[in-house]
């Protein structure tokens, strides 16, 4: 149905919905999936199917973008940047998305996450060895306490399959 390489479940996370069938505002076309996750343009657009977010007509149709291109880490390779800002479906944050990079490209987008589920994933160990206080602004054993009853957004790199987790709720 769908490939996105930065976030490769968006029904799973909750971008995409499927309950209804709506009319996407791109292409016209009826679809039984859309999404509801962020798109930044200056017209109010909603329920985009998949195929006009992959195939980036979306983003150049409302001159528009799923990612703010400031809120990311940088990645020498300008091509990533455009598939995730114009052909990735987003998430959304407490306050401001941010989008990890790992070995010089995006990583991808898994979901939303506490503590109790990191650990049920048996990846809570290599995530004190990922944490980036640069960008979450705190230390890590207070990063864990906040995740005990909120989430944060946990991220795979494609290419070591190392973990991270990001949140904004500092």
């Amino acid at each position: 149905m769908y490939n996105f390489k930065y976030h490769p479940d968006p029904l799973k996370t909750g971008m995409f919905h499927n309950d209804k069938t709506v009319t996407c505002p791109c292409c016209g076309r009826d679809t039984d999936v859309y999404y509801i996750g962020p798109f930044y343009s200056v017209e109010e657009v909603n329920n985009l199917c998949p195929d006009c977010i992959s195939s980036g007509a979306a983003a150049e149709k409302f001159d528009g973008a799923f990612q703010d291109d400031m809120s990311v880490d940088e990645v020498s390779d300008e091509s990533r940047l455009d598939e995730l800002i114009s052909r990735t479906p987003g998430y959304c944050g407490w306050q401001q998305e941010y989008w990890l990079a790992c070995c010089d490209d995006y990583c991808a987008f898994l979901g939303y996450y506490d503590w109790k589920a990191l650990e049920a994933l048996g990846i809570a160990e290599e995530l004190e060895k990922t944490y980036r206080k640069d960008i979450c602004g705190i230390d890590f054993e207070d990063a864990k306490e906040h995740l005990t009853y909120n989430e944060g957004y946990l991220f795979r790199c494609l290419h070591c399959g190392k973990h991270y987790i990001y949140f904004d709720f500092d």
